[in-house]
């Protein structure tokens, strides 16, 4: 093309004679920076929606570690019974709680015992009377107290067995065991009457 080249105010002209268009050199310089802008926001709207991306995935797998953490402190414990009775030797009982993970007719219950202060030991399902149906009403043990995880009712180890009604453990009387000199014995039926209060507890299953 016999394109000319003119000087006006001291600014070069590129004169186009197909499309009789004026171009001036300097807004040519001036498009080409704004794309290079446009160029430096879609960098930064690629960066914004990839660092969004990676905290949705990090918090997708920082729920699930939590949730599969809710599943079950005892299930990789539990001890399916398929008839047979829970057996508690005594000589594992302290002053700390001591939790024992069963599984009846397909149920995941949780018997505690521990040792009062008065030397005898005390047994009771581990879940609270009054927040069972919640899923979270069970207890865990903090300093000398037990907790239960719904309500947050804190109580006595010596009140194990005693008390009953309200927000305390399930008492297992001494009729619903058998005790010996070795071992503290509840029987696969007295088992299988928890069941009920066990179907929603988020903590075993």
């Amino acid at each position: 093309m016999n394109n000319k080249e003119l000087r006006i105010n001291g600014e070069c002209k590129l004169i186009v004679k197909n499309n009789q268009q004026m171009v001036n050199r300097e807004e040519l310089k001036m498009g080409n920076h704004k794309n290079k802008k446009s160029n430096n926001s879609k960098s930064m709207v690629y960066v914004v929606i990839g660092a969004a991306l990676v905290a949705v995935i990090a918090g997708s797998l920082f729920f699930k570690k939590e949730g599969n953490k809710n599943e079950g402190k005892a299930k990789e414990n539990v001890v399916v019974l398929e008839g047979k009775d829970l057996v508690i030797p005594i000589n594992e009982i302290t002053n700390e709680a001591s939790y024992y993970p069963v599984e009846v007719d397909g149920v995941g219950l949780e018997v505690l015992a521990i040792k009062a202060t008065d030397g005898t030991i005390r047994t009771a399902f581990n879940t609270c009377q009054i927040c069972y149906s919640s899923g979270r009403g069970y207890y865990e043990q903090d300093g000398d107290v037990l907790v239960c995880q719904n309500c947050k009712n804190r109580f006595s180890p010596d009140e194990v067995e005693v008390t009953r009604g309200g927000c305390n453990p399930v008492p297992i009387f001494s009729e619903d065991k058998t005790v010996d000199d070795t071992n503290i014995t509840i029987s696969n039926a007295f088992l299988k009457e928890a069941t009920g209060i066990f179907e929603n507890w988020k903590e075993a299953y």
